[in-house]
């Protein structure tokens, strides 16, 4: 049996901070869900469709902006990480072009989403739309984790690539359950703009 030092403080085995900003993005996750299952949608009622033929090809090409934006992001990030070596010198801007990039495909995913969650509330008709509607919650949850690991300082090293690389995650799943069915598929609707 050892002595303990009086006063000693003991480690706690989960760091708060990490489970704090997964809490919230949880938090954040579940609520997106609750509110668009239990809204009653109101499909055919159009909030907007600004320059698009149709509310499904506007979110179909704001959500392929989104992922396009999140490819360059994630691009942007690895060079910043020391994973990439091109350009061999890092410019100066770089950091800067990371977060507006980032900022900018978040942006563009906002009217989607309220569009979805306005219009269609949570659907569960099929395997496709199902995961489309769990991801597109798990996706503004990550996104929230990802804002609060970016500004919170003594988090584990591992915290910011994880959320990051699951915030990006969500968005290729999204974009391939709603964007990439649109423009492929013959059960979608015509594409045309």
């Amino acid at each position: 049996m050892t002595a303990t030092t009086v006063g000693a403080s003991v480690k706690p085995a989960i760091s708060p901070k990490p489970l704090g900003i997964f809490l919230a993005g949880a938090a954040v996750s579940v609520l997106l869900g609750v509110y668009a299952h239990e809204h009653t949608p109101v499909a055919n009622k159009l909030p907007y469709d600004f320059i698009w033929s149709g509310t499904i090809q506007m979110k179909a090409s704001l959500a392929t902006i989104a992922v396009l934006l999140a490819v360059v992001q994630v691009l942007l990030a690895m060079r910043l990480y020391g994973k990439l070596k091109w350009p061999k010198t890092m410019p100066p801007w770089l950091g800067d072009a990371h977060r507006l990039t980032g900022t900018l495909a978040f942006v563009v995913t906002l009217p989607v989403a309220y569009q979805c969650l306005w219009s269609l509330g949570f659907q569960s008709g099929s395997t496709r739309v199902f995961i489309h509607s769990i991801v597109g919650c798990i996706f503004y949850g990550a996104f929230v984790t990802k804002v609060l690991a970016v500004r919170l300082h003594g988090l584990p090293d591992w915290t910011l690539p994880v959320v990051g690389g699951l915030v990006f995650a969500a968005l290729v799943v999204l974009f391939l359950t709603s964007s990439l069915w649109f423009f492929t598929s013959s059960d979608a609707p015509n594409p045309a703009f």
